[in-house]
């Protein structure tokens, strides 16, 4: 595996925040993605589907993006980490703000699990994302040194699931309750340097990865995507001083302990 590249000592390249966005293509993460375009960020916006990624590319620069990049990988190979990070460091040299929203689930017992399934989840939902603030981290603390007022920020998708256990869902959740501890040890650890991280745990989200419960639970009762957003946007616009390690967003009519 190669090592990301450092952080270059002059500023970053423009004078717009920049931000990384996984899973950008679709859901949660081509919301945020557009959001951050209309507030005039720069982008390198990450999705498995290049087609996909293209279009939600021309979106974001009509939206008014200062500028855009795409990288199409499957974050969940081992060395797209560093294509991403690499990419980003050439075009913006620091990072504002990594969000986090790729991701994969799979409802299954854990009798007879098929551990292919469990290392494709923990792949793209846990090691992508240690992997990006990782490798990452001297383009996070070159904004929070460019950027004072700000900071840099990470913004990490992880689900109910990781909170509170729901039937089926043990694995996923696993792998998202190890991204709520990558986002507390990050705190922990760089917090005082200006660099902060919150995972966002919210319930059933209308989005196509919930799909597969609408006969029980469904689209008009789950979170809107909108919501999400305003979360992250909100999140963005604090000041460093502030640490918010987790958001758990619960659907209306449920006990908040229960996705």
């Amino acid at each position: 595996m190669t090592d990301a590249p450092a952080a270059p000592s002059r500023p970053p390249t423009t004078s717009s925040r920049s931000a990384i966005v996984t899973g950008a293509s679709r859901g949660i993460g081509h919301g945020v993605a557009l959001a951050l375009a209309a507030r005039g960020w720069s982008l390198t916006l990450v999705a498995r589907d290049g087609d996909r990624l293209a279009a939600t590319v021309d979106e974001a620069r009509g939206a008014g993006a200062v500028a855009v990049r795409a990288v199409a990988v499957d974050l969940a190979e081992p060395e797209a980490s560093s294509t991403v990070l690499e990419t980003h460091a050439t075009a913006f040299g620091a990072v504002d703000a990594m969000v986090l929203a790729a991701g994969v689930g799979s409802a299954a017992p854990l009798a007879g699990y098929p551990p292919r399934r469990f290392d494709k989840q923990f792949a793209l939902n846990t090691r992508a994302p240690f992997l990006l603030v990782s490798q990452g981290m001297a383009l996070l603390r070159a904004a929070a040194e460019a950027r004072p007022a700000h900071g840099a920020k990470v913004v990490a998708l992880a689900s109910m699931g990781g909170v509170y256990a729901e039937p089926g869902l043990s694995v996923y959740g696993a792998s998202k309750a190890a991204l709520v501890a990558l986002c507390r040890g990050l705190n922990a650890e760089e917090s005082g340097s200006g660099i902060t991280a919150t995972a966002l745990a919210p319930g059933y989200v209308d989005t196509d990865m919930s799909a597969w419960v609408h006969d029980t639970v469904p689209p008009e009762s789950m979170i809107p995507v909108a919501d999400v957003v305003t979360t992250v946007l909100a999140l963005l616009d604090l000041s460093p001083r502030s640490v918010v390690s987790e958001i758990v967003l619960s659907r209306a009519g449920t006990t908040g302990y229960t996705a």
